[in-house]
């Protein structure tokens, strides 16, 4: 593991930054700007503990940059929370937001706490508190700064978010924007606990869609009959193999921090839930075969691997041993840029997480283009459109002198409801984006992977931003 030492997560990251920036044409002190870390708040707070001792939390909240308003990122809640840590995860948001085409500036939060060792009112304190925090400073507001959630914070955390925002500012009509990732009844988007896996599956299926990139690969066109091995079984990891399963691809391999279990023949994602969920760890599933290490998954003989769990899983010490076609990083930076150079050697395509992962970030944006707009999405048009088909269809009918079966109608007759809105435009955003990083990278052969080609494409447009702006005096 020596190797992943020599950078931190920000070094890395401007690593591959000035990599893809030889490949632009602007000027160095822009692409410093571009490049730099606009607003750093580090922040130490006391609470008091159910026990009644005070404990000083230790906190972070980083804006990358406002070339777009608000600026948009999670909120993580762990041990290993550190300024470098928030400082890479910021900039990469920058770089996704550009990619996928989504009008935010990258941000990112963290507090410094492992959840599993608080209460429920315990966390709620700290959560309202860093909320203030942030409130006194100026640095969440729909317009300024909107979180959401990452590693150890969902929508209860989010709630309270919302909940402190709109009580420190009474008045302000779109309160529910000043974060995501809410619950429903809060002003949340039906969608989003499924949306960074969905994206991950919409982003490679395209990948995988492409006859000239799969003839390279010595791989079919399509997802269909592909091999998967999913490093996690959370949110992403989760998510990943339900859509790639669904869509008839053999996930094969899942692996979790205890271990990792086999199946040539298949393994099904829920199921494996349960049966970690009943005892406590994946490892025993019937019909399954141990592994010892879950690190093996990840050196398995597979068509696809996704990483969709911790940073630097692949680095300097076992990258020679990857035997995936495909790598689609659904966690942050589970390659180190040593490990980019050996899958690049090895012809192995890295589909990169700083646009793969973006499903969480783009059904983020909807839902906060929801509080802005304060109307739930398919209101307006879910009941003309079935109005409507329902009229096409009997014309058809009467006119053929035939009926269609009743699925069929159900499918044709069926109006947009939130949730298909939402994978709708996910899936437009996941296509169009994987074509223009596959366009830059076809225009210019010397780019040397799909991450340089990802980061060109980001720098590109947040360059022309900047340039539009006038922002230099």
């Amino acid at each position: 593991m020596s190797n992943q030492q020599a950078y931190s997560f920000f070094q890395s990251v401007e690593k591959s930054f000035d990599k893809a920036s030889k490949f632009t044409t602007w000027e160095k002190g822009l692409l410093e700007q571009i490049k730099a870390c606009n607003s750093i708040y580090s922040m130490r707070f006391p609470v008091k503990m159910d026990d009644g001792r005070i404990e000083v939390i230790e906190a972070y909240r980083v804006q990358h940059s406002q070339h777009k308003s608000p600026c948009k990122g999670g909120i993580r809640f762990s041990d290993e929370v550190n300024q470098d840590e928030v400082m890479a995860l910021a900039s990469l948001m920058t770089y996704k937001c550009a990619i996928v085409n989504v009008p935010f500036g990258g941000g990112k939060g963290g507090i410094k706490i492992n959840p599993k060792k608080y209460s429920v009112y315990e966390l709620e304190k700290i959560t309202r508190r860093y909320t203030s925090e942030l409130v006194k400073k100026n640095f969440i507001g729909p317009g300024i700064d909107v979180p959401a959630p990452d590693y150890g914070t969902g929508e209860r955390e989010m709630a309270w978010i919302v909940d402190t925002y709109a009580s420190l500012k009474p008045g302000d009509i779109d309160a529910a924007g000043c974060v995501t990732g809410k619950p429903i009844t809060q002003g949340g988007v039906r969608g989003r606990k499924e949306a960074t896996g969905l994206g991950v599956f919409f982003g490679i299926r395209e990948v995988c869609n492409m006859p000239e990139v799969m003839q390279k690969l010595g791989l079919t066109v399509g997802v269909e009959g592909k091999t998967v091995v999913v490093q996690g079984l959370g949110n992403v990891g989760y998510h990943s193999a339900k859509f790639f399963r669904e869509n008839g691809s053999i996930v094969i391999c899942i692996s979790e921090h205890d271990g990792a279990v086999y199946n040539e023949n298949g393994l099904n994602e829920e199921e494996l839930f349960q049966h970690k969920k009943a005892t406590g760890s994946i490892l025993h599933f019937p019909g399954s075969t141990n592994l010892a290490k879950s690190s093996d998954a990840l050196e398995l003989a597979c068509d696809i691997l996704i990483p969709a769990a911790l940073e630097n899983v692949i680095n300097g010490s076992n990258a020679d041993k990857i035997k995936a076609k495909i790598i689609g990083e659904a966690a942050n930076g589970p390659l180190t840029p040593e490990a980019d150079e050996v899958m690049a050697a090895k012809g192995i395509l890295v589909v990169p997480d700083m646009y793969l992962n973006a499903g969480g970030v783009t059904v983020s944006y909807f839902e906060w283009l929801k509080n802005l707009s304060h109307v739930r999405y398919g209101r307006m048009e879910k009941r003309f459109t079935e109005n409507m088909n329902t009229h096409i269809l009997s014309q058809i009918e009467t006119l053929t002198d035939r009926k269609v079966s009743d699925a069929e109608r159900k499918f044709i007759l069926h109006g947009p409801e939130e949730v298909d809105l939402v994978h709708s435009g996910l899936e437009e955003t996941m296509i169009t984006a994987t074509r223009e990083i596959m366009d830059i990278w076809h225009k210019n052969p010397s780019i040397p992977d799909m991450r340089t080609a990802a980061y060109v494409c980001a720098i590109n447009k947040v360059g022309t931003s900047y340039n539009e702006l006038g922002i230099f005096p």
